[in-house]
């Protein structure tokens, strides 16, 4: 048996993880955030937006990727409006 997860599900639990180092490094003591900037500001932080941006409009995304192209000839085939 073969458990499907949504996507938004997915990305919801990847988002929420990626807080967590972003929690450290505002809430760290002020001579520990030199360790946590680099990885926070290059790494969590951008994921973390381009997961909650997935969540927010993610929906518009898919529906662009999943358009296929017309094929050719359908549009000779078509018929005319009367």
């Amino acid at each position: 048996m073969r458990i499907k997860f949504p996507i938004r599900t997915i990305l919801r639990w990847i988002h929420i993880v990626l807080a967590i180092p972003i929690y450290g490094y505002i809430y760290s003591p002020f001579d520990k955030i030199p360790l946590y900037a680099p990885p926070t500001r290059y790494i969590f932080f951008p994921a973390m937006l381009l997961t909650g941006f997935l969540m927010w409009k993610g929906h518009i995304l898919w529906r662009l990727l999943a358009k296929r192209p017309v094929p050719t000839g359908a549009v000779a085939n078509r018929r005319p409006a009367i």
